[in-house]
């Protein structure tokens, strides 16, 4: 009689960390653009750089030629407001699920419910190669604890998201990560998971993982004195002066450095594209009024507004647009960009 996975169907070997990693190579170019960004980011999450982060980008990406099509865009445009925006781009290549659903890139990179996922890892590792060499940064959120060793080398801000923000499997994983991380308020707007989750990934923890050859090890980390809040709405709203202010008041009551960032996108916009201008003119007056502990943005932002059905052939879908959350267009992307811009070059 079988006592063991009883309801697995089949297990495909996968490709280790170190083999994806010499298949696609960092270079001293992509190197550069990760590690510059991770100071950068650090020194803005103390406020040595008085510029505000800013991750743009696609709520996931599904389409290769797109996602290198947004990132040249970016690219252009990261130069013009550089002064006053640090831009990375977000490249989200998995998706966390309330119930069901394409999962991202890495799980079904076919969008045929084909779960290639050997595959999935390779296209996500290639396109973050291409971005980086770029010389544009790299967001994305981490879901499953095992794909940090394929992707952190290309990665230069991470975040753990609303629906596993309460895991300790993810706790301790941002304990150990190489770059910046941000920890979302739960799905409900509750800050009391992220602010614990805030103090665990800050600490040593000692868990269980893979290491770059694909060996399951214990895995005992320093802490990660770069993790910081991030407001992306629950049940209501929580981008408005009221709940950052009282957002900042509990980090200070932890003894935690007073900075967060905000979601534009989410529940801060009721998951409605056009809804993120709003948030965003809100936040940003704020930052004119003063308020340096905001500091940073999130657009989810597309070439096309909008999203649409996943329909599992990506030659049919309509070109640059979401198959997951709704996101801004890019024309709007830049108005906002500039607007603001000129807004906080009259204040400087």
């Amino acid at each position: 009689m079988k006592i063991n996975n009883v309801r697995v169907r089949n297990m495909v070997p996968l490709i280790t960390p170190k083999e994806l990693q010499q298949e696609f190579q960092n270079t001293d170019k992509t190197n550069k653009t990760v590690l510059t960004a991770r100071k950068t980011i650090q020194n803005i999450l103390e406020k040595k750089d008085k510029r505000i982060l800013l991750v743009a980008g696609p709520c996931s990406i599904h389409d290769k030629i797109a996602a290198i099509d947004y990132a040249t865009r970016l690219r252009n445009l990261k130069e013009k407001v550089a002064d006053t925006f640090y831009i990375i781009m977000r490249t989200y290549m998995e998706k966390p699920r309330t119930s069901i659903g394409w999962k991202g890139l890495i799980n079904d990179p076919f969008l045929d419910d084909s779960h290639n996922i050997v595959e999935g890892l390779r296209m996500a590792r290639h396109i973050l190669l291409q971005i980086n060499e770029m010389g544009i940064p790299t967001a994305t959120e981490f879901v499953d604890p095992i794909t940090p060793q394929y992707l952190s080398t290309l990665t230069s801000w991470a975040a753990i998201g609303a629906r596993t923000i309460e895991s300790q499997t993810h706790r301790e994983m941002a304990s150990g990560l190489s770059m910046p991380i941000g920890l979302k308020n739960s799905t409900d707007g509750a800050l009391t998971a992220a602010l614990n989750a805030l103090k665990a990934a800050k600490s040593p923890q000692a868990f269980l993982g893979i290491d770059e050859n694909g060996h399951t090890s214990i895995v005992n980390t320093i802490g990660n004195p770069w993790v910081h809040l991030v407001l992306r709405g629950g049940i209501r709203p929580n981008y408005d002066k009221v709940s950052i202010d009282q957002a900042l008041f509990e980090l200070r009551r932890m003894s935690q450095p007073e900075v967060v960032m905000v979601d534009c996108s989410h529940n801060n916009s009721m998951k409605k594209h056009r809804w993120q201008s709003h948030v965003w003119r809100n936040v940003i007056e704020q930052r004119i009024d003063g308020n340096d502990s905001i500091i940073g943005l999130m657009l989810e932002s597309n070439i096309n507004e909008g999203n649409q059905k996943n329909t599992g052939q990506l030659e049919k879908l309509e070109y640059g647009v979401s198959i997951t959350d709704e996101c801004i267009s890019w024309e709007t992307t830049e108005e906002l960009i500039f607007e603001s811009y000129n807004a906080l070059k009259e204040v400087r």
